[in-house]
């Protein structure tokens, strides 16, 4: 049987380089958007993500600075199957965001050299609009199958 998981040991199960699933209202009737992304969080503090505004992308951004309000799911796909959902606020918005806050996310996803040609690529294309959101975990559901 799954049982939930520990505040240690959600936040640290959230710190790990998952491949987060964020899911946002939609505004027009619509499912909820729901899109993977990279993250960056430390125990104890506020997650962190970027997005751009050009293209599909444009949507994604207008729908979370809309509602202000997100989910972020983050799992382990193989057995002990444990996952982790926190509800969160948007508290905060950098447009654009400065390459270390971007860094900061990418590093945990792509080795150094290759994090800093992706952030410099990224910040050097004038037709990307960024915005990195910093949102507050307000509530956790969780759940570890390997009681």
């Amino acid at each position: 049987m799954p049982g939930p998981m520990t505040e240690k040991e959600r936040q640290e199960f959230l710190a790990e380089p998952h491949i987060g699933v964020l899911s946002v209202a939609n505004d027009t009737g619509r499912p909820p958007l729901t899109v993977p992304i990279w993250y960056g969080y430390q125990p104890g503090s506020n997650i962190t993500f970027f997005t751009g505004t050009q293209g599909r992308r444009a949507r994604k951004t207008r729908l979370i600075q809309k509602a202000e309000v997100l989910s972020l799911t983050v799992q382990r796909e193989e057995f002990p199957y444990k996952y982790v959902t926190v509800e969160c606020t948007v508290v905060r918005t950098d447009q654009p965001p400065s390459a270390e806050q971007m860094l900061a996310v990418v590093r945990r996803y792509l080795p150094e050299e290759q994090a800093q040609g992706f952030v410099r690529a990224e910040l050097e294309n004038p037709s990307s609009e960024l915005v990195l959101f910093t949102v507050r975990p307000d509530r956790w559901l969780s759940a570890d199958f390997s009681g």
